[in-house]
């Protein structure tokens, strides 16, 4: 189920970016992060098993992105320790998840120069962001809800 989850969540990111333009200033509001809205759900999958969790992580996008997946690792590792998981609070979550990748992905490209960038282009990439990743993260909060009821696995907190 978990490897299905992050499967589909990476071939969906990348059929969704070959559609929406991703431009700053594009009509795009539907900027597709669903791997990372995914690694929230995962998380208690691997809570004993944290090491495989990270080699998810790590294997994602290598190299550049394996840093800032590990840092949202540890954020989800700390919303898992300190927080109570539930439908509207997911929500919440999801945007801090989002928010935090995207101000150290558009901070790594100012330190290093690498696209112009600019608060403002921050700030319109968090924005567009969130609406597709929202409804992915209640989507997947529905399916793995009714997968903990069949199976009394695992719980979410």
């Amino acid at each position: 189920m978990i490897y299905f989850i992050i499967g589909l969540s990476i071939i969906l990111d990348g059929i969704i970016t070959n559609y929406l333009p991703f431009l700053p200033n594009s009509l795009s509001l539907l900027t597709p992060l669903l791997t990372i809205t995914s690694l929230i759900y995962i998380y208690p999958f691997f809570r004993k098993e944290e090491k495989k969790f990270y080699l998810i992580l790590f294997i994602n996008l290598l190299f550049f992105h394996a840093v800032i997946f590990v840092l949202l690792g540890l954020i989800i590792k700390k919303i898992y320790k300190y927080f109570e998981i539930t439908s509207i609070k997911i929500i919440f979550y999801i945007i801090l998840i989002i928010v935090s990748y995207e101000f150290i992905v558009g901070s790594l490209l100012f330190i290093f120069q690498l696209v112009p960038i600019t608060i403002s282009k921050i700030l319109y990439k968090i924005i567009n962001s969130l609406i597709l990743n929202i409804i992915w993260g209640e989507i997947l909060y529905g399916v793995l809800f009714i997968y903990r009821k069949k199976t009394k696995r695992i719980s979410m907190n």
